[in-house]
């Protein structure tokens, strides 16, 4: 584990609630030592984003803006299941570990299509800072199907095929909702009218 982490994370509560995210790398890190960290972080912590992959730790402590956003996600995609009457299970910010390929990750926003499932089909990652682990590869690892991440003020969609993820314009798991929409709603300043918004413009479009 990191102590000198784990005493920045303890020493400096206000860090939770700070508006711009914040990202700490951990390299070197074994799978037993991401576990132990992990324990040790516990429920002190809430709203820690936590991504490994291969023996690099990322956390991720998500700031006020990230939160909404990611909110706003949430209830968008929620509404397009119930449109289009898709039986949905959200997963939200599950951990997902996969020891044997040494990856984990929580995700900002996740759902498992038709049956509830240990991993989900779709997941959704807000990004307000650069650099960082691959995300893409963790997902791969975790057989995600779809992974969405929301930057600049843009919803980009990958699709696994065969062998990588592939961008794609469409989400198939949405096949009938334009990602511009998508992107419109979420920067709409009062979610509550957004989703009713959102709602008409997919009836519109049946």
């Amino acid at each position: 584990m990191n102590p000198r982490l784990l005493e920045k994370l303890n020493a400096h509560p206000e860090l939770l609630s700070d508006p711009a995210d914040q990202q700490y790398p951990v390299t070197g890190m074994s799978w037993p030592a991401d576990e132990a960290l992990l324990a040790d972080l516990g429920d002190d912590c809430p709203g820690l984003r936590v991504h490994y992959l291969e023996g690099t730790l990322e956390i991720t402590l998500p700031g006020r803006q990230h939160e909404v956003i990611k909110d706003h996600i949430a209830g968008l995609l929620r509404a397009s299941f119930e449109e289009t009457r898709t039986r949905c299970y959200g997963l939200g910010s599950t951990t997902l570990r996969a020891a044997a390929k040494r990856r984990g990750a929580e995700p900002d926003v996740s759902f498992g299509i038709g049956i509830d499932k240990e991993f989900p089909d779709i997941a959704i990652k807000v990004v307000q800072t650069s650099g960082g682990v691959n995300k893409r590869l963790i997902y791969q690892g975790l057989s995600v199907v779809e992974v969405g991440f929301w930057q600049n003020d843009q919803v980009e969609v990958y699709r696994w095929q065969g062998e990588r993820y592939e961008r794609r314009e469409h989400s198939e798991i949405f096949p009938a909702l334009e990602l511009s929409l998508l992107a419109t709603d979420v920067r709409y300043p009062e979610p509550f009218d957004a989703v009713i918004e959102f709602r008409q413009a997919l009836r519109s479009a049946q």
